[in-house]
């Protein structure tokens, strides 16, 4: 029987934070995965495809914690995905989000980059469309760009900075980037005057990072490809944040538990001495 038609239990697992609805067929794969419960994103069909190999990778997780370098080391062992996968930091964190004041949400820019090149649009005036274009970004405009993404719903960028004197107009695509976490906002840098800053931080590598309902953080740190230490100097720079961005008024154990993962592959779970070790420099 499907979880989401048992009796009672669809419920706790939307208290869980697993589905978000019982009818969500479309996404329960998905989630389950996150929660270790499947074995692929996809249909049930593509599962039984990669069942053999992602529990063979699981099979090598032997241990209940890894220092980074050897986690690192064990999801490149342990690939076998034919495209390169990202690698993912996820870190369960001794916060209440319901609470405004336990929000943990930030920016921080990785030291070796995502392994791609993000697509930049500023929405600006006068000189700070010069300084953005300068800088490097994509798509440069005012309010005729407003329209277009109003009129078109196009989001054809990762990222858009805006200055304050345009957010008045930019306000009104909340519904368009609001759930594709695209609007601008000054607490992740994207609402600023030096558009030239913004643009170069991200596509130098800046990621955001933000807790969600369940108190997870999930955020990128490169390519599976990428040099071993590349990886790790990346990750430490990620905890390192969400270390220095804990609330004053959180109580208890803040970090709770990180686990290095990639697209297809295992999750790693991480000795939390790396972020003891951060969190002391």
């Amino acid at each position: 029987m499907c979880p989401g038609k048992i009796p009672g239990l669809s419920l706790s697992l939307r208290f869980l934070g697993l589905f978000d609805s019982a009818a969500d067929s479309g996404g329960r794969i998905q989630v389950l995965r996150k929660a270790g419960l499947a074995e692929a994103v996809g249909d049930e069909g593509r599962m039984a495809k990669t069942s053999k190999n992602i529990t063979k990778a699981r099979a090598a997780v032997t241990k209940p914690a890894y220092p980074l370098p050897e986690a690192v080391s064990l999801l490149k062992q342990v690939k076998y995905a034919k495209f390169d996968e990202t690698v993912d930091l996820t870190m369960r964190l001794g916060v209440d989000t319901r609470h405004a004041d336990q929000m943990v949400r930030g920016t921080v820019v990785l030291p070796h980059g995502l392994g791609k090149t993000k697509t930049v649009a500023v929405i600006a005036t006068g000189d700070r469309q010069k300084e953005a274009t300068a800088a490097g970004a994509d798509f440069v405009g005012g309010e005729e760009m407003v329209e277009k993404i109003q009129k078109e719903s196009w989001t054809a960028f990762d990222a858009l900075i805006a200055t304050p004197d345009m957010m008045k107009v930019v306000g009104r695509l909340g519904k368009i980037l609001g759930p594709k976490g695209l609007m601008p906002n000054p607490k992740t840098g994207t609402v600023t005057m030096d558009v030239a800053a913004a643009v170069k931080e991200i596509k130098a590598g800046k990621v955001e990072f933000r807790a969600d309902k369940t108190s997870l953080v999930h955020v990128p740190v490169g390519k599976l490809s990428f040099d071993p230490q590349k990886l790790i100097d990346n990750t430490t720079t990620v905890i390192g944040a969400i270390v220095r961005a804990k609330p004053s008024v959180a109580k208890g154990k803040y970090i709770k538990s990180i686990t290095l993962s990639s697209t297809m592959g295992p999750g790693v779970p991480l000795d939390s001495a790396v972020a003891d070790a951060v969190g002391k420099h």
